[in-house]
């Protein structure tokens, strides 16, 4: 879709007009490699000025031609926990010998599951989700080591401050009573990714323009986006472009990070043509992008 804007906009740009400097940033390693904070260090917007930066997504749980964002926060800060959990092992029909390591992770994760009911405030949003628990070989061996991996979502520091300290003092807590030692690494790999208001009404805007059904998105997703790095840098916007299909065949061909996943090509003009007015649009309001 960005290379098709870049030639539509060669092809017509002098017949429309236009006057001005667009660059198109294809952004390597976003899914969790941070490839955005990695071309910003690399001196992305020295080299290359921007006022404003634009950004989509394709989104199968839209319907085709239709798009959505919003002013402020439009995806989800994540966060990732990995923690070791370590008893000494031992016989399993000698528990007495070792701290279990197993059911202190257990215990562990049970209170995991509580922290944003008890330590967020309700009208706030957030997740934790522990998703892998892996530990022991044998039936009859406790093992010395157990290690939970999880992530966590939230839209600004104060909740992330939170959750990350209320999640150390859960180990703590777990580690004193077992008698395990319990060892946790926190990683904030992506901060929030949060529109600008002109920005959002302009890609909006641009989407109306264009033909496509633009609204307002209700609500920010938990899901996260790298992109997050420009937009702290610069003024800007993140859109989801609808891509449901009518029929979409096996249910994996809608969702994100199935193996089924089917995308579909029918959203690629859809989006060429947005990327397309946007620019012409910043251009003819004297705000090169």
């Amino acid at each position: 879709m960005l290379l098709g804007a870049a030639q539509q906009l060669v092809r017509t740009h002098k017949a429309l007009g236009l006057s001005g400097t667009v660059h198109f940033i294809f952004q390597p390693a976003e899914e969790g490699k941070g490839g955005a904070a990695r071309m910003i260090e690399d001196g992305l917007f020295e080299r290359f000025p921007c006022d404003r930066v634009f950004a989509l997504h394709n989104w199968p749980d839209l319907p085709l031609g239709k798009v959505q964002t919003r002013p402020g926060p439009i995806m989800a800060a994540a966060d990732r926990f990995d923690i070791s959990v370590r008893g000494k092992g031992g016989h399993a029909a000698q528990p007495h010998h070792t701290p279990d390591a197993i059911l202190a992770a257990s215990q562990l994760v049970a209170q995991l599951n509580t922290i944003v009911a008890r330590r967020i405030d309700p009208g706030e949003s957030a997740v934790l989700s522990v998703t892998r628990i892996e530990g022991g070989r044998s039936h009859n061996v406790l093992p010395a080591e157990v290690q939970i991996t999880g992530t966590v979502r939230s839209f600004d520091t104060a909740s992330q401050d939170r959750i990350e300290a209320a999640l150390r003092a859960a180990a703590n807590g777990v580690s004193l009573a077992s008698g395990a030692e319990i060892e946790v690494k926190y990683l904030r790999y992506y901060p929030a990714t949060v529109n600008t208001a002109a920005e959002a009404a302009l890609a909006l805007d641009a989407a109306h323009a264009v033909g496509l059904h633009a609204e307002v998105a209700p609500r920010a997703a938990f899901t996260s986006e790298d992109f997050a790095f420009m937009l702290q840098r610069k003024p800007g916007a993140y859109l989801w472009l609808g891509q449901g299909r009518a029929d979409p065949g096996q249910d994996g061909e809608r969702a994100l990070h199935h193996p089924c996943y089917d995308f579909n090509d029918d959203a690629l003009p859809l989006g060429v043509r947005w990327f397309c007015e946007v620019a012409k649009r910043s251009l003819a309001a004297g705000v090169p992008g």
